[in-house]
């Protein structure tokens, strides 16, 4: 044991900057893991939590107010009901914020779907003003237990008393309205109730939306919201960045211990009579695989360590929502159990690599075996002949051979350097998309940056006009936007009628054409998903008792509503109902308009008569994926530069054996420096070229994937501009010439004979 220890001690004093690479690269592929455990504990157990002790509802109506709800307590499977409530729209401003609320009426506090009191108290008859706000409401008003409300255009007011977590869909400005609970006193003109069924089997969510409408008809449905939509919604982002992170994490797990796999197999070639000589002093195969193993499992088990206590003691730090995600993930019941899996998982990962490497070493004689004088492809080809008598200078041409002589050694090489340099190519296309989303909306579905909602006291020629008097508004779009009931009745989704035939609303198109036409359409992923259904197919759904038959001429990209949306023109909805006006406008504005100063300056001139509301972008909740891309881009060049480092220390040792024969026919120190510098050049070449002949496919097809996955639909991939990629391209072939240079110059240097030590 002793005579181990100090060989691989030995071992480590000369090889002190590979040792600290491996560490560095394992702590970096452990802590990613982490994280993305840590985002995908944050993204779904917070909201399985609420549902949970909230007792939350699988399947929540919006009907009109004369419905005979209280039936739908007998349907089959139904376990609990939350309400009838009545419910009204309002508008709600505090501290110059506005936004749009579904007021819900209850006396008592629900058994089922039961308002989780965050801070305040319920609902008490001594304060009939009382409201308690749902959180995310609450947050968008800057309001507090305590704070006043006002209802713009009236001279109404409702007093805060609490604010509660709740599992239904969260606010979203100008797509989804707050929940307010009030006592029913205060909803005093309801334009509709809402009903939530708590079912004994949540997989028969779909079975029990068809069977409420058959009992209700399907004119009093307004609108069907079901557990899973509001799971997915909470989720939202967060579990991207963990798929994100647990994706390259593993990619850089693999890259890793492909990465220590080559470093072995390169040091036991070059360290052949040192083996040797261990075993003829008595060291056993399985004693020499234990010193490689144990020396890497070492240096694996560092990294992770640290990579584990530094998460656990700075996560919480980290700014934005990678820190929350962490601070909530400590508290989940997993954590711990987590804390110790994924470090363990990585370190037997690395140590499975090591140990096959290592194997070989256990396999050398204890009497080195001359290796042959020629290398096994032979000597030049013809072409690298036809190149020197064409005096292209010999030690380019000599490189280029070298690096591609033993063509399987060459082989695994350039794969093990081709996989961190795939993985940035990724990262680095991710990257560009969440910039084109920023960038330019109007190509990912996002044409217009403000919605407004105007008053009904005002026409839709009055709108418009107070609209459009802005200087920096291009463009009104009038529009409607209905829930419809599909067909089979099981859900509801986004019926959306924008613009009219003269002035067509810009849908960003992935598929298909416009819909120009009568009875014409286009439509999200999501919805083509939910019906089973393409492009060129006709789809009824049914708004209120009306049905609507509508040909799907295109598929659009929808960020919004999971992308379980169609739309078509105003005037084409008005053709199946004569009485409908526009219940809101869709803004373009003049390119470089500030949407805040404009929606300032809108409702300023609205007086109370505009609820304006800018654009929610996807790609703002994504901000921190661009400090997540940019540390697994170091943490994969890191990768690449240890398995750089390692190819240069075999081209160096292979090139030892040639040396006196390059001398003898006349090459100076510089050009056989040349040599080495090309052959590691052309390596680097190679590996760049096939990462990215299968980096920007794989790239395109992962984030096509994810697209259609989260309903927004593919299409929207954009891979890295040629610029990047010809400097990503340089970096990596210029770096590792650079490299090179050092060692292959003190290689060249040296006068050495033809022992076996020095044969690769």
């Amino acid at each position: 044991m002793r005579a181990t220890l100090r060989w691989a001690h030995s071992d480590l004093r000369t090889h002190r900057g590979e040792a600290l690479f491996l560490v560095l690269a394992t702590a970096g592929v452990v802590a990613s893991l982490l994280l993305a455990t840590a985002l995908f504990g944050y993204a779904t157990n917070p909201w399985q939590r609420i549902f949970t002790q909230a007792r939350g509802a699988h399947v929540t109506l919006h009907t009109t107010a004369p419905a005979d709800a209280a039936k739908l307590a007998g349907l089959d499977g139904v376990e609990s009901v939350a309400g009838p409530y009545p419910t009204a729209a309002v508008t709600l401003a505090a501290r110059g914020s506005r936004a749009s609320a579904e007021l819900r009426g209850t006396a008592e506090q629900p058994g089922t779907g039961r308002p989780l009191i965050t801070s305040g108290r319920w609902l008490d008859p001594g304060t009939p003003d009382g409201v308690v706000l749902e959180g995310s409401l609450a947050r968008a008003l800057l309001t507090t237990p305590g704070d006043t409300l006002t209802v713009p255009g009236t001279a109404r007011t409702l007093t805060v008393v609490g604010v509660a977590d709740s599992a239904e869909p969260r606010y979203r400005p100008g797509e989804q309205p707050g929940l307010v609970w009030a006592l029913p006193s205060a909803v005093t003109d309801p334009d509709g109730q809402v009903t939530g069924l708590r079912l004994t089997d949540p997989a028969d969510t779909g079975y029990a939306v068809q069977r409420a409408v058959t009992v209700l008809g399907a004119g009093a449905i307004g609108e069907v919201s079901t557990w899973q939509q509001a799971r997915a919604e909470a989720q939202g982002d967060n579990r991207l960045l963990g798929q994100v992170l647990g994706l390259f994490g593993l990619g850089a797990l693999v890259a890793a211990g492909f990465a220590v796999h080559g470093a072995i197999s390169t040091r036991i070639r070059g360290h052949l009579r040192d083996i040797s000589v261990l075993k003829a002093i008595g060291f056993t195969p399985g004693q020499v695989v234990r010193v490689f193993l144990l020396q890497h499992l070492g240096y694996a088990l560092l990294g992770a360590v640290a990579a584990a206590a530094l998460t656990e003691a700075l996560g919480s730090g980290i700014p934005g929502r990678l820190g929350e995600a962490v601070g909530v993930w400590q508290g989940l019941p997993g954590h711990t159990l987590a804390l110790f899996v994924v470090p363990v998982g990585a370190v037997l990962f690395i140590g499975a690599t090591t140990g096959l490497a290592a194997w070989r070493a256990g396999r050398v004689p204890p009497v080195p075996v001359p290796r042959p004088a020629a290398p096994e492809a032979g000597g030049l080809a013809g072409v690298a002949r036809r190149a020197l008598g064409a005096r292209v200078p010999p030690a380019l041409v000599l490189g280029w051979h070298k690096a591609f002589t033993r063509r399987r050694r060459a082989l695994g090489t350039v794969a093990r350097l081709t996989l961190p340099l795939l993985l940035i190519v990724v990262a680095l296309s991710a990257w560009t998309t969440i910039d084109r989303f920023q960038g330019s909306p109007e190509r990912m579905g996002l044409p217009t940056a403000l919605s407004v909602r105007a008053d009904t006291s005002l026409s839709d020629g009055e709108a418009r006009a107070l609209l459009e008097r802005d200087p920096q508004v291009a463009a009104a779009h009038p529009g409607v936007e209905v829930a419809a009931l599909v067909p089979g009745q099981t859900a509801t989704i986004a019926l959306r009628g924008y613009g009219t035939h003269q002035e067509p609303y810009p849908f960003a198109l992935a598929e298909g054409r416009a819909a120009r036409g009568p009875d014409e359409a286009v439509a999200g992923q999501g919805l083509l998903d939910l019906l089973h259904v393409q492009v060129g197919d006709w789809v009824r759904m049914t708004v209120g008792d009306r049905p609507q038959i509508l040909h799907i001429v295109g598929r659009s990209i929808e960020p919004e509503n999971a992308g379980r949306t169609i739309s078509t023109s105003l005037d084409t909805l008005r053709g199946n109902d004569p009485d409908l006006r526009p219940t809101l406008y869709q803004l373009q504005l003049d390119p470089g308009a500030d949407p805040r100063a404009v929606a300032d300056r809108l409702t300023g001139a609205g007086d109370g008569l505009l609820d304006v509301h800018t654009v929610t972008n996807p790609a703002d909740g994504l901000s921190p994926l661009r400090a997540v891309v940019l540390g697994l881009i170091a943490v994969l060049a890191l990768i690449g530069l240890i398995e750089l480092l390692t190819a240069i220390g075999g081209t160096v040792r292979e090139g030892e054996r040639d040396l006196l024969a390059l001398k003898a026919i006349g090459l100076s120190p510089r050009q056989i420096t040349a040599i080495t510098v090309t052959a590691t050049a052309g390596t680097a070449l190679a590996a760049v070229l096939v990462a990215l002949a299968l980096g920007l496919p794989l790239a395109h097809w992962l984030i096509d994937e994810q697209g259609r996955s989260s309903g927004i639909g593919a299409g929207i991939a954009q891979g890295p501009s040629p610029a990047l990629l010809l400097l990503l391209g340089a970096a990596a072939v210029l770096g590792a010439a650079a490299l090179a240079a050092l060692p292959a110059a003190r290689a060249a240097r040296r006068r050495l004979a033809d022992t076996l030590s020095a044969v690769a």
